[in-house]
């Protein structure tokens, strides 16, 4: 075998070396429940802004948030879909989704692109609705 043959069998094996070490890191972790903890649903409790008043929602997630009435968090907010955006709990953790609405949502005044992590002060504005997210707790 030619020097040249040789190195391009050791690069090739090197690269299948690297996949094979990205596909393991790109796998997601599994935890067991010893790990993790005991899994507890995540109360948020949202002040909402509306030009007809302040009124305040607590609720268990996921939280939908839009203009059907069967929404977690209903808004009378023309510029608001039926089904705007929703509160989810992943590991803990509540994350915002934009539910492929037509104006859009934002955090913090920021339009959102992917599901973003929400925390306590948070200003989530779905139309000319605005939210505040005043406590992000575990259920009890």
């Amino acid at each position: 075998m030619t020097y040249e043959a040789h190195e391009r069998v050791g690069s090739l094996g090197i690269v299948a070396v690297l996949l094979a070490f990205a596909v393991v890191a790109a796998r997601p972790r599994l935890r067991a429940q010893a790990e993790i903890g005991r899994l507890v649903p995540i109360a948020i409790t949202v002040r909402l802004l509306e030009p007809a008043g302040e009124r305040t929602v607590e609720a268990l997630a996921p939280v939908t948030i839009g203009r059907d009435r069967e929404a977690t968090v209903f808004v009378a907010d023309a510029e608001a879909s039926r089904s705007h955006a929703r509160l989810d709990a992943e590991g803990g953790v509540i994350f915002l989704r934009d539910l492929e609405s037509r104006n859009g949502t934002f955090l913090n005044g920021r339009r959102i692109r992917s599901a973003i992590e929400v925390r306590e002060g948070d200003e989530i504005d779905v139309g000319t609705t605005r939210m505040i997210v005043e406590r992000l707790a575990p259920w009890t």
